[in-house]
Order: structure tokens, then sequence, then C-alpha cells
């Protein structure tokens, strides 16, 4: 730890938290079937811990007690094919509880209607993008290129064109092996900022399964429209390796900079495997030896600018 970076800057660092999710089962329950029906498969094994459990600001408000959380960029939570849907419930939420501050929408950018929920999106004022989740085959990374809905799809470019005319963000969530495609959208594509979730999804944490990620991960370094949220770094049926996930959230940095990371909760899903108090107390013991405008900045002020938060 530095000199300037004392526990009390730690303590009162201000956090824009850019990627949480709310859900009201009792209102909505039809629209989030994988959380409010029946458990399905999950990176933490199963969504079970949270089925049937409503997550809204004073849930979020008290889990993030111990720290100072200033901000929130809601993050679709799967509502089930209507993405206007999600947004007017989230608009009339952010009316009465001051949470989210800002949201991101769903496009299946793929679709032949795309074009229309991009341009329905954009009607709410506090969106400022999207979050995707290409088609992708966990199990067989290899044949994930070029498949329908892939990044690699005509069609998938084309939606993802129409984000850069609205000026949305394209949050992406998909595994390190797909990065070369999304290395080669921001290539063809500049000017359109994309924000890699989940810190790539580095499950593998052998050697080699972690040299894999790093190789990928340097694939981005040349494009500074794509951005990375550290967070979802749980791991199935193990408690939060805080000493190994500060090392992935270090060698992150130093790969793509501290001006293009940000720190994220991923809350309630990650509740599943830590506290909001032990994930970023991590995050926070991980980055103290940096200079204290670069801890500001992986914890608020790069969300700040890229989500135009007031």
């Amino acid at each position: 730890m530095s000199e300037a970076v004392t526990p009390q800057f730690l303590r009162e660092l201000p956090i824009i938290d850019p990627h949480q999710h709310f859900w009201d089962l009792k209102a909505n329950g039809p629209q989030y079937p994988h959380w409010s029906t029946k458990a399905s498969p999950f990176r933490y094994g199963s969504t079970a811990p949270l089925l049937g459990k409503d997550y809204l600001p004073a849930d979020y408000r008290r889990d993030t007690a111990a720290h100072n959380v200033v901000a929130t960029v809601h993050v679709q939570a799967g509502w089930a094919d209507d993405p206007i849907g999600e947004a007017r419930w989230l608009a009339v939420l952010r009316a009465r509880e001051g949470l989210p501050t800002v949201a991101l929408g769903q496009a299946i950018l793929h679709r032949e209607d795309v074009a229309e929920t991009i341009a329905r999106l954009a009607e709410f004022d506090f969106l400022r993008g999207i979050r995707t989740k290409p088609t992708q085959d966990e199990s067989t990374p290899d044949e994930t290129r070029g498949r329908p809905g892939s990044m690699d799809d005509p069609a998938w470019r084309r939606g993802f064109a129409e984000l850069g005319r609205k000026g949305f963000v394209c949050e992406v969530q998909v595994p390190w092996w797909d990065l070369p495609a999304l290395a080669e959208a921001a290539r063809d594509h500049p000017g359109i900022a994309f924000v890699l979730n989940h810190t790539g999804l580095p499950a593998d944490r052998s050697p080699e399964g972690l040299a894999a990620w790093r190789k990928a991960l340097a694939l981005l370094a040349p494009y500074p429209d794509v951005r990375l949220k550290i967070s979802g770094l749980g791991l199935a049926g193990y408690a939060w390796p805080g000493d190994e996930n500060g090392r992935i959230a270090r060698e992150a940095i130093a790969i793509l900079g501290w001006e293009r990371c940000l720190f994220a909760s991923n809350f309630p899903v990650d509740s599943m495997v830590a506290s909001f108090d032990t994930i970023y107390s991590g995050f926070k013991r991980a980055v103290a030896h940096l200079p204290p405008e670069q801890i500001r900045a992986l914890f608020h002020d790069n969300a700040k600018a890229l989500y135009r938060i007031a």
C-alpha cells in the first residue's frame, strides 16, 4: 500500500458499481424463469441459491453498506424476450427507489427486428447501451466461429453497427476463447465502445488455462474502444479465492491498462460465491499499491465517463 493510499482512503473511496441486477419475482416472476421457477445449470453450479428470491434496491443497499457505492449500472437480467418491458419496469423502479442510476438493456443483435428494438430502447433516457451474449459453445469452443448469432455472423455485425448509430455501449459476455472474434469486431467497427463482461471468464485456473486466457485478452489490447469489467471471478464449489483473484485482476490491468478496466460486483449473482464486502475488499487489496488516481479510476471514474453518469 502506498503512503497516499491509506485505510481511510480505501474506506471512503467512491464506487460506481457497473454491473448489478434487480428483479421482482412477485411482480414479474414469469419473466425470469431461471430465477423464479426452476434451477438451471450455471457456471457457479446452479441458480438454486437465488431461486425464488427478489432482489431490489433495499437488498442491494444492505449488501453494499460497508462500502461507499454512489451509483450503479443495471445490466439486463434475462427478462424473457421483452427488452422494452424490462426497461419500463426499471424506469418505474428507478423513479421510486433512486436505483439503478443508469442501465443496459437487452438486444439480440442477429435478429431481424434488432434496429427497431435498439431504437425503442434509446427512448429511455437512462439506458446507455445493451448487454449481449453471442452464440457460443462453452464445451467445444473451437466450433463457435462463424455460427449463426456469433460475432462472425454478418447479421450480428449489422445489429452491432446499429448500436453505433445510437451511441450505445455494447457489453459482451463470452468466454476468453471467443476473444479473437471480439478483437476482429472491434477492429472492423472502431468508435463503438465494447465492454467485455466478467474478466473473460477465466474459470480454468491451471497454469495452462490462465496462460491461454492472458494470450486471448492481449488480443484486445490494440483496440482502445474495448474495456473490461473485472468481475464474475467466483468458482463453483470453492470459497472466494481472494489472493488468486487479486492476481488475475492485476494481470488484466497490466494487459489492458487501468484506463480501460472497471471493477464490478455482478450482484446478486455473485452473492452465490461471496459477500459484496469480500469481493470489493479483495479488489481494493489487489490494487492498493497503485497511485490514488488510478485506484479511483478503476472503482469510479472510468465507469462515470463510459456510462455518462452525472
